[in-house]
């Protein structure tokens, strides 16, 4: 998994932010002359946030090392949160894959709809994460 380059920070943000619960749709953009797509309304795209972070703590509850990692880096300095994260996941990486697959509805609706659903922060870590 690669982490360089990654504002640790931010990950810390995205990580702690979509998997403990504090995920919000902070931009949906409004559609332009055409319609929207069926399953892009905001409700719709607050949804799938909603349901993805759920399942995120869900799982994170059930794993106390992945949530221990989490919580810690997001209290870290930037340095120390990224080698939090990066040891952490590249430790465990069924953890970092099965978080991967519940995280996977958020860029599917993205790319489905088109629309940013995440704050230009939260999307950069998010995507980073993503990466791997």
């Amino acid at each position: 998994m690669k982490f360089s380059d990654i504002n640790a920070r931010i990950v810390g943000a995205c990580a702690a932010g979509s998997l403990l619960g504090g995920l919000a749709v902070a931009t949906i953009a409004a559609p332009s002359a055409t319609a929207t797509p069926t399953g892009c309304s905001a409700s719709e795209l607050s949804g799938t946030v909603s349901s993805a972070t759920g399942s995120a703590q869900a799982y994170l509850a059930g794993h106390p090392g992945a949530n221990a990692a989490v919580t810690t880096a997001f209290s870290q300095p930037r340095d120390q949160a990224a080698s939090t994260l990066r040891t952490y996941f590249t430790a465990n990486p069924g953890e970092y894959n099965d978080l991967r697959g519940i995280l996977a509805p958020i860029g599917d609706k993205q790319s489905e709809c088109n629309v940013p659903v995440l704050s230009p922060e939260l999307a950069s870590a998010y995507s980073q994460f993503m990466a791997g």
